[in-house]
């Protein structure tokens, strides 16, 4: 049973910067594809970064990249989204989400997401 629990958001300034973290367990680490998705008050969620674990593929939506970086450390069972330079409009919840298999040479979108965690708030002002 894969679960997976987010942590790291919180409520900053524009400009500032926050880690978000989130650790996958119940299940194999490798050989997946792991993202982030958001959802904003009143708006659909948005794929805006993945990677595929152990591999160095990495995608991100053009409304994040340059400012937010996915990571992983294996060992750890957990990936990461640095967010840098944020902005009052990247106030969202944050949710991470997997599915086995690799991800594709591109974006995923968030029906083919088969695992979710229960998300972390980001508010920018």
């Amino acid at each position: 049973h894969v679960q997976l629990v987010e942590s790291g958001g919180g409520s900053v300034q524009a400009g500032q910067s926050l880690r978000l973290s989130c650790k996958l367990s119940g299940s194999h680490f490798d050989g997946r594809c792991l993202g982030w998705v958001r959802q904003a008050p009143g708006k659909m969620r948005e794929t805006i970064a993945q990677i595929n674990t152990g591999g160095r593929n990495t995608f991100y939506s053009d409304s994040v990249k340059g400012r937010f970086t996915i990571s992983q450390v294996v060992a750890e069972r957990t990936i990461y989204l640095q967010l840098d330079s944020l902005k009052p409009e990247d106030s969202a919840m944050y949710y991470c989400a997997t599915r086995s298999g690799f991800c594709p040479e591109r974006l995923m979108t968030i029906g083919e997401y088969f695992y979710w965690g229960q998300g972390t708030q980001v508010t920018v002002s």
